[in-house]
């Protein structure tokens, strides 16, 4: 028998008439970027709040996914109970969740092979005014094609390991997508909650799998899905950090945290999107710009790029004519939106790399640009060196090397010098001032990959 589970809270978390929830939606997606992302994330971490204080901050994961609209034909969507004590994680019998959007039907074949875990309940009670899943529903209806199916899914108490098991049975292929919902503090003072806020997102970054509910209210199912991500290699990438003082204005002594995080597939080879080339062409135009004024040289028009608002970490590399190694400087996390990122490197890769004199306007003639961009970093799992070089991806990895302050990287480019991983491990570890035969048991090494951009042919 068919049961649908209907909309509990249209008309206070957002508008309850169908066109005033697509204009609410449509002005949400409009202000954000829709292209951030290279390719399609497999997990999402989205905030819940009603859409006038979360909307703005959510659409900046759900406004890329049109570019997979079609793609994405299932969503795996988990968030924390707020109104119903839980054990494990609960499963509806309903077979379809309305909104004033209409209903996405539920997923029947996926629900049931999670019938054999215990910690998987069957029951209805605590989807009846659940928000958290409900309010994710209007952004999924309104950005992917129409029939995509959902597994909704309400976590009370729950280990990462009992919330890992559920997501690799539901993981699937390209077509599905795991939302996470979550939003981070609650009602602390604005200057308080930024900093508690951030130390939040750097643990989520970095797969720490011990967030509390006073971190983020949807810490259990976070938890299990970072496991589960860091398991599948998955890269996050932040996209948005805000509270509500941010979006919404006002109260500023008791505010809510807010964060979009999505977490890109492993790159197994190049995939670039449709528009590479044009970012490309925009950022070393940026590079070259930032030098020519700080030489008092003529600059040219540089077309804008929506992901240049958009927090981006880059490694600006700077050739002299013939060829040899003129600067290079770069920062391996998104600090600062992507076009300052770029600016500020070329500045330093020109007039600040200790390894060289500074840019002279005598050398500008010839001077040939490279930007990357680099993805998020993920650790590498390794228990000695051998397992670390057997790890390694040459010609793919940029490999970040890190033993008790004493840092360096080598970007994907470096393997065309040197092609063997011991090679490659030796010059990083030489570059950190450690030697060549180092290694110790508490080394960390984490991995990115790069779209490089160069000049013009």
């Amino acid at each position: 028998m068919s049961t649908i589970r209907s909309a509990a809270v249209a008309g206070s978390f957002y508008p309850a008439n169908a066109a005033a929830l697509q204009a609410s939606i449509a002005g949400h997606l409009a202000q954000a970027a829709p292209d951030t992302l290279p390719m399609a994330p497999k997990l999402l971490v989205v905030p819940h709040a009603g859409y006038i204080y979360s909307g703005d901050v959510a659409a900046q994961a759900y406004a890329p996914l049109v570019h997979w609209r079609e793609q994405i034909r299932r969503v795996v969507l988990l968030g924390p109970s707020h109104r119903v004590s839980l054990r494990g994680l609960a499963a509806p019998s309903a077979t379809a969740f309305e909104t004033p959007l209409g209903r996405v039907a539920l997923d029947q074949a996926a629900l049931a092979r999670l019938d054999r875990l215990r910690q998987v309940v069957w029951s209805d009670l605590p989807h009846a005014q659940e928000h958290s899943l409900e309010v994710q529903l209007p952004f999924l209806q309104s950005v992917l094609a129409e029939g995509f199916t959902l597994v909704p899914l309400v976590v009370g108490e729950a280990s990462p390991a009992e919330v890992a098991e559920v997501l690799e049975i539901l993981w699937g292929g390209d077509e599905t997508l795991i939302v996470i919902s979550s939003d981070l503090s609650h009602y602390l003072p604005y200057a308080e909650a930024k900093a508690c806020d951030r130390a939040t997102v750097e643990r989520i970054l970095h797969f720490e799998t011990d967030l509390d509910p006073y971190e983020c209210c949807g810490a259990a199912p976070l938890n299990g899905a970072l496991r589960a991500a860091y398991h599948h290699g998955l890269a996050p990438r932040l996209l948005d950090l805000r509270n509500s003082s941010d979006t919404a204005g006002g109260e500023r002594q008791r505010v809510v945290g807010y964060c979009a995080i999505a977490f890109e597939p492993p790159v197994t080879g190049d995939k670039p999107r449709p528009d590479d080339a044009e970012l490309g062409g925009v950022l070393v135009g940026l590079a070259r710009n930032a030098i020519a004024e700080a030489l008092g040289l003529p600059t040219h028009p540089v077309a804008e790029h929506p992901a240049l608002r958009q927090p981006g970490a880059t490694f600006v590399t700077l050739h002299d004519a013939r060829g040899e190694l003129r600067g290079c400087v770069g920062r391996l996390e998104a600090t600062r939106m992507l076009g300052d990122d770029v600016r500020a490197n070329a500045r330093a890769a020109a007039f600040s790399d200790t390894r060289f004199s500074p840019l002279t306007v005598d050398e500008w003639p010839g001077l040939q640009f490279e930007v990357s961009l680099l993805s998020p970093a993920v650790p590498i799992a390794a228990a000695n060196e051998a397992a670390a070089l057997a790890a390694l991806k040459p010609g793919v990895d940029g490999v970040i090397f890190d033993w008790r302050g004493a840092r360096a990287t080598l970007l994907p480019q470096v393997w065309a010098q040197l092609p063997a991983p011991r090679d490659f491990m030796v010059a990083l570890k030489r570059k950190a001032g450690l030697p060549a035969d180092f290694w110790a048991p508490d080394v960390r090494l984490y991995r990115y990959s790069v779209r490089a951009f160069g000049d013009p042919a």
